[in-house]
């Protein structure tokens, strides 16, 4: 599969929430989660070197389509209100289309 829409979001957490922040968006990789859907083929949480209250999320989808209707279910829906729950300030979003690339963890 080859994703053909992304997003990279900035989402700074509340005063030492920043590891709570991450633990809780890597809960999206679990079963039935939103990121361990086949049609998200890039999950990657990434934290600011100057400020560990700031999260980067760069997520790559199949389709916009595939996103939205993923984002659209109870789960992730319960997952986005439990992350706005822990930020300061609304999140910054850059939508982008995948090219190419590699992460190897």
């Amino acid at each position: 599969m080859i994703a053909t829409y992304g997003f990279h979001a900035t989402l700074t957490a509340g005063p030492a929430l920043g590891d709570s922040l991450i633990d809780l968006l890597l809960t999206g990789l679990e079963e039935g989660g939103p990121a361990a859907s086949e049609h998200c083929l890039v999950y990657l949480l990434s934290r600011s070197a100057s400020d560990p209250d700031v999260v980067h999320v760069t997520e790559g989808w199949t389709t916009e389509e595939d996103h939205h209707r993923h984002f659209a279910g109870t789960a992730a829906r319960a997952l986005v209100a439990q992350v706005t729950a822990l930020l300061a300030k609304e999140p910054e979003y850059t939508d982008h289309v995948p090219v190419g690339g590699k992460a190897a963890f």
